[in-house]
């Protein structure tokens, strides 16, 4: 009995080691994911009485910029075509912030004080 019991446990753990490593390869490559925004640089994060965030990135092109917050609900969108975004209009909270540049984007959470 205790030997159909271990060869039992042994046949599970190769049945989802095999059925793991198959979705694992069965992904696919989605050629439309946009590549991520070299050299972001999102700076002061939290931002205090200022309220402005600076948004630097290696190529300083014209971004797209869309913030929500905690429950998906959009609370900002604006195009950006210098470093410094203007947060005055929005409440002390938490934010996720999206950045487009070109085919890329970057996701980053973003804290108001």
């Amino acid at each position: 009995m205790k030997k159909n019991y271990f060869y039992s446990i042994i046949l599970m753990v190769f049945l989802c080691s095999l059925s793991l490593s198959a979705q694992a390869s069965k992904q696919p490559v989605n050629p439309n994911t946009p590549y991520l925004i070299e050299g972001l640089n999102l700076y002061p994060n939290p931002v205090n009485s200022s309220r402005i965030v600076n948004i630097s990135t290696k190529n300083d092109s014209d971004k797209e910029i869309i913030i929500f917050d905690l429950l998906g609900k959009k609370v900002l969108q604006t195009q950006l075509s210098t470093r410094e975004l203007n947060v005055a209009n929005l409440i002390p909270g938490v934010y996720i912030i999206k950045i487009n540049e070109g085919n890329a984007s970057a996701t980053r959470k973003l804290i108001i004080r």
